[in-house]
Order: structure tokens, then C-alpha cells, then sequence
């Protein structure tokens, strides 16, 4: 049923919360606001840095582009690789080359730190497409980034009832919505209680199996099986 498979990075496919939670720290700090409990700052996983910053802070739009200048200070040097890949995201990106799925990422994170985790992780290779936001925040919202995915993909209309979106936040199920786009959701990431179900997802599963299987209709290790039958072929 799906052939283009549009993935979200943070609390998707990594566990970010280390970096993301101890530049907001760090940034947070640079402008004179001292937060020891990291895992208030959890909320800032997903969304867009800017808006996150004027919601949990109530920055200005000034103050907040300061704050994220310094969040990429920490980020861009320390932040970025702490992260780790989650279980299964090897052996499920495998598994849907190997059925001939269109791979691509649709994150809000600057595309450059896209392009660098995923090479970190060795896992770049899958994607047939990587997209992420722009480093001047003209291009963070959800919408914007897969509008500008399918641009770069060039696909026409009528096939966009062949996308899925895969994330872990509502903003992936509205972005995607706004195309007409149904998102699977993954309740192993950061989104709060009912929050997914609440935005629309489609469906909501708690592993990478899952999502193959939700994708393909079998089970995870069945699907790799095939994929290095076929590569013997």
C-alpha cells in the first residue's frame, strides 16, 4: 500500500535526549536561567527550537533566536552525537529496502546534523532522500519540511496516498495531515500520554517491529530473512 516512507528522526529512529536536553541546559544558562532537572526540558525534543523556547520560556521571537544560537554552540560540538540509535532501526530500514520502499527523513532538525547522525549511525546508506530544517529556521515546521521533501522527490499528487509519515509527536501526524498524509505513531518516543491519538495518528505501535509490520504485514526478523536471501540471489 505504501511505497514512500518518510521517517522522523528524534525519539523516532535515535534517543536524543541527552544532547537535545543539555544544550537547552546550556543555551537556557547562557541567558541566565539555571535548570538542573533535565527531564523538564524533555519537551523540547521534537519540536521546532523556536517555538519551543517562546512556549516553555515565553521568549520573544528576538530572545528566542538568541537562545538557539546558543543551544547550537553546545549542540553542534558536544550535543550532536550524544544519541544513541534505538533497537531495531537497522534491521527495519533493511528490511524495507530490501521490499523496495522509497526511504527519506523528514525532521525538523537542521539537515546538516540529519546528514551526520545518520552517517554516525551508519545507517545513511537506506535513505533514498534526507531532508531536514534549515539552519536559518526558514524551513522548521513539520508541513514545511515535507513540502520541501516532495519537491525534491518530485511526486506528483496522485501519489501521495502512497506516503506514510513515521514520528513520535503530534507535529508529525499534523505536518503530515496537512498533505493529506496518514502518520503512524511510536509511543516509544517523547509524545505525552493520549497526545498522538488526540492529533490523529493513524495507528500507534512501540517498536521497530511493529512499524514493519505495520508497513509490510510481517514480522521484522521474517522480512530481514528475505532481504539477505534475496541479496544471495
Amino acid at each position: 500500500m505504501y511505497r514512500y516512507i518518510f521517517f522522523d528522526l528524534d525519539g523516532t529512529l535515535t534517543d536524543p535526549r541527552e544532547g537535545i536536553t543539555k544544550s537547552v541546559q546550556y543555551a537556557l544558562g547562557r541567558m541566565g536561567i539555571v535548570e538542573e532537572d533535565l527531564t523538564k526540558l524533555e519537551p523540547f525534543i521534537g519540536p521546532p527550537l523556536l517555538s519551543s523556547f517562546m512556549e516553555y520560556y515565553h521568549f520573544s521571537a528576538e530572545r528566542a533566536r538568541e537562545a538557539v544560537e546558543y543551544y547550537r554552540e553546545y549542540f553542534s560540538v558536544t550535543g550532536v552525537l550524544q544519541n544513541l540509535l534505538l533497537d531495531g532501526v537497522p534491521e527495519l530500514l533493511a528490511a524495507l529496502k530490501a521490499h523496495g520502499k522509497v526511504i527519506a527523513t523528514a525532521s525538523s532538525k537542521p539537515e546538516p546534523f540529519v546528514r551526520q547522525i545518520l552517517a554516525h549511525f551508519q545507517v545513511d546508506s537506506y535513505f533514498d532522500y534526507i531532508c531536514g530544517g534549515s539552519m536559518d529556521e526558514s524551513r522548521i515546521n513539520k508541513e514545511d519540511v515535507i513540502e520541501e521533501l516532495i519537491r525534491r522527490m518530485e511526486l506528483p499528487k496522485e501519489e501521495w496516498n502512497r506516503i506514510l509519515m513515521v514520528g513520535d509527536r503530534r507535529h508529525d501526524v499534523e505536518g503530515a495531515a496537512h498533505f493529506g498524509i496518514p502518520c503512524l505513531g511510536l509511543s516509544i518516543g517523547f509524545a505525552a500520554e493520549g497526545e498522538l491519538e488526540k492529533a490523529g495518528a493513524v495507528a500507534i505501535v512501540g517498536s521497530m517491529e511493529e512499524v514493519g509490520a505495520y508497513i509490510l504485514g510481517k514480522d521484522v526478523s521474517d522480512m530481514d530473512r528475505e532481504g539477505q536471501t534475496r541479496q544471495h540471489e
